[in-house]
């Protein structure tokens, strides 16, 4: 089982980190296009919010989201706001994702996310961690995939290859930083594809946030990975 109660301390971090990046802007940035394909800054942090409290939904046995339909809602609606606005509804949906993983529970139990996709209590602090670490850098304010922490990459690194194991659509694959490895993709004895790179190039590819371009790859070409 995971350490949750280290992963909330990380997730408090990060969310300290974003929030003291993104008070640095201006109401007029707010509404600047962010990385994600459109989707302005004020998407991503209306976003980061209403995750927050769908995940104390799903660490207290509710529905993540009611719907698709009210997820997109909620944050086109909040989109807009002032920068002000978006700082404090992150700032206090942090609060309360925070409370809700500090009370007792048993963090061995599972628990349904979106799309009927289900994981053990200990690992939802973790995926926090990585809305709120992607996100910042989606938000294209300076923070950048070789600015987070090693040892969230390595984690978020593992845990997208093994999201791809064992997909069809996607050949044995073996991922190298120079230092570390990974397999991923169809199971077979061994590996058709070797990519290498750094540890932020290949994140970003596994992550959807970086093309490959900057990856080596031999064997075969670069797999096309589905959507998270």
């Amino acid at each position: 089982m995971m350490d949750h109660a280290r992963d909330l301390a990380s997730v408090q971090e990060a969310t300290e980190r974003l929030l003291s990046a993104a008070g640095r802007l201006d109401n007029a940035a707010v509404t600047d296009q962010s990385r994600l394909p459109g989707w302005t800054r004020g998407h991503v942090l209306a976003h980061l919010s209403r995750n927050a409290d769908a995940l104390v939904n799903v660490l207290e046995g509710r529905p993540m989201y009611v719907s698709a339909e009210v997820r997109d809602a909620d944050i086109e609606h909040d989109a807009p706001r002032r920068l002000d606005a978006h700082l404090a509804d992150l700032r206090e949906s942090a609060a309360r994702f925070r409370a809700a993983g500090e009370a007792p529970a048993d963090w061995s139990r599972t628990v349904e996310l979106r799309n009927g996709v289900t994981d053990t209590a200990s690992r939802v602090p973790f995926r926090r961690w990585a809305e709120v670490e992607l996100h910042h850098v989606d938000l294209g304010i300076g923070y950048e995939l070789e600015d987070l922490p090693q040892e969230f990459t390595e984690r978020e690194t593992a845990f997208l290859a093994r999201r791809f194991t064992g997909r069809s659509d996607v050949p044995a694959t073996r991922l190298t930083d120079g230092t570390r490895a990974w397999s991923t993709g169809r199971e077979q004895d061994e590996p058709t594809v070797t990519v290498t790179g750094t540890p932020a190039d290949l994140l970003g590819w596994l992550a959807g946030r970086r093309d490959g371009a900057a990856l080596a790859v031999t064997g075969g070409a670069l797999p096309v990975l589905p959507p998270l």
